[in-house]
């Protein structure tokens, strides 16, 4: 019984709603320099994973160094989706501050200069209605998670969700 008084007080002096207000929108950040920047989750044109003539390639996921001085290398990194789906980077690949790979479906050459490595699997690995993706480290801690939405992620259904600019 208090504690309904003292929400009621509270709600009417402003300060639960003032409270309320405060929460971030995702409560976890990670301290990596390394995040998730943004996700193309349905590839343009209609879905094939025919790795002939598919359009696995163009599902991709940006990864970005956000450190201004740190130099990390992806080697052991995992990218999984909300169902244990997964792809671990195998070989060195280093991004320097501020640098970005974009990991793509289907196969291809891995390319430092490029800033691209291939999954070697023409199967698609997100979701084009809504999935979660996680970044892990190679010692096993999460570096990053992003949640996504069709309808409430991508206002303007492009198949595209940005999570850091």
């Amino acid at each position: 019984m208090y504690i309904r008084h003292a929400l009621a007080a509270a709600a009417a002096a402003g300060t639960l709603v003032v409270a309320a207000a405060a929460v971030p929108a995702q409560a976890t950040e990670y301290s990596s320099a390394l995040k998730i920047k943004g996700v193309q989750y349905d590839a343009p044109g209609s879905d094939s994973n025919s790795c002939s003539t598919g359009n696995s390639k163009d599902e991709y996921l940006t990864i970005k160094n956000y450190s201004s001085s740190t130099t990390v290398n992806l080697k052991g990194y995992v990218v999984k989706d909300a169902v244990g789906n997964h792809f671990t980077f195998p070989a060195n690949h280093y991004l320097q501050p501020g640098d970005y790979v974009k990991l793509r479906g289907g196969h291809g050459t891995d390319s430092d200069t490029k800033n691209v490595v291939y999954r070697q699997n023409c199967n698609f690995i997100w979701n084009n209605d809504k999935d979660t993706i996680n970044l892990v480290k190679s010692s096993g801690s999460k570096a990053d998670v992003h949640s996504y939405t069709k309808s409430g992620s991508d206002p303007d259904r492009n198949g595209y969700v940005t999570f850091h600019g």
